[in-house]
């Protein structure tokens, strides 16, 4: 899965397998569209670090424009 850059509003695209799942403004909102699509990689510092994520422009605590 990758989640994009952020936004002009400091929105994030997330995508799973090149569909896209929902807009993250957050690591809790990260929380809710992975749970919502079905999948469990953790919460908070586990989705930060998990492999299964590919942060494109900047890291998992970046959400600024």
């Amino acid at each position: 899965m990758t989640v994009g850059p952020p936004d002009d509003q400091g929105g994030r695209l997330v995508r799973i397998h090149e569909q896209a799942v929902g807009h993250a403004y957050d690591l809790w909102a990260m929380i809710v569209i992975l749970h919502r699509a079905g999948l469990d990689v953790g919460e908070g510092d586990e989705i930060a670090t998990s492999d299964l994520i590919e942060w494109r422009g900047g890291d998992p605590h970046h959400w600024e424009p």
